[in-house]
């Protein structure tokens, strides 16, 4: 048997939401998938000079993971992974591998495994939960943990807000990103994004956009990554005075997401504008809001 996975990019933390808000996007990663003895990939596309192809690689462990935890023998996969989320750039490709490697093996396995069982394996693997439910479920997820228990609900998006990510061409390890985080921050800051990140939902569930002005607004995390990202203010105020409801840093960065509720051409062109006079390159790409998740099918 031979199965298929499609699974989304996405973007975590929305702003304030950190470690909890995750966003699947209209950007896909494929994986082709079947029994073998030992492990075999290959690769086209992003990472496809530098990623393993052999048993290190994430989506194979992921496989590996799936008949695992299901009690199944693993002997080994053939995979063919046709990468299309950028690497490194906070939209999501570790959890792309990781979630795109648990369906294939649980696929494969005649899904023996719910998807809250994947969410868990998943979010273990990846370290956070935030990214994994999104491609897991699709939408905008909200997620969290207790111990090994995750809990995730995706919500709707009105389809009426339209999403532009700036890719820079620099990359962005998540480690560094996290490492720049204190250990404590003010009580003043907790509050504060206990706040947007109410107002961020309850003005999604509502439709009334013209609250994320305030409510993408973030205390906990980019004000400490400005020093890895020092252009980040310049663009963003590029983004809103093109008419971008707001602009945040999409996951640990280097790609900063904006939300716009109209025509979205001009944001993108303020944005890649931005950045290059911030003397460096990238691109503004416009997507949807994928509200499928990872989907898996088996084709032979």
């Amino acid at each position: 048997m031979r199965v298929h996975v499609s699974v989304p990019a996405t973007s975590a933390n929305l702003g304030p939401g950190f470690d909890t808000l995750g966003l699947a996007l209209t950007l896909y990663n494929e994986v082709g998938a079947s029994e073998a003895e030992g492990v075999s990939v290959a690769i086209e596309g992003e990472g496809a000079t530098r990623l393993p192809r052999s048993a290190d690689n994430v989506v194979a462990r992921g496989v590996k993971l799936a008949y695992e935890a299901a009690g199944r023998r693993f002997t080994g996969c053939a995979l063919e992974c046709t990468n299309r989320v950028p690497a490194a750039r906070g939209l999501g490709s570790s959890a792309a591998a990781w979630v795109g490697g648990l369906v294939a093996g649980n696929a494969l396995l005649g899904s023996p495994l719910t998807k809250d069982a994947l969410l868990a394996l998943a979010a273990r693997a990846e370290g956070h939960p935030d990214n994994v439910a999104a491609a897991l479920f699709g939408g905008l997820t909200v997620s969290s943990a207790s111990g090994p228990t995750v809990t995730a609900v995706s919500l709707p998006v009105p389809a009426g807000l339209r999403w532009v990510a700036l890719i820079p061409e620099v990359t962005s390890a998540t480690a560094q990103a996290r490492a720049v985080l204190p250990a404590s921050v003010p009580y003043h800051d907790a509050v504060f994004n206990v706040q947007r990140v109410a107002l961020l939902l309850a003005s999604l569930w509502a439709g009334r956009p013209a609250a994320l002005a305030a409510a993408l607004e973030d205390r906990l995390h980019e004000p400490y990554r400005l020093r890895l990202f020092p252009w980040m203010p310049e663009v963003v105020r590029a983004a809103r005075a093109a008419g971008a409801l707001g602009c945040v840093l999409s996951g640990a960065g280097p790609s900063l997401l904006a939300v716009v509720a109209g025509d979205d051409t001009p944001v993108a062109a303020a944005m890649e504008a931005a950045l290059r006079r911030a003397g460096m390159a990238g691109a503004a790409r416009r997507f949807d809001v994928d509200t499928a998740g990872a989907v898996s099918r088996v084709i032979g």
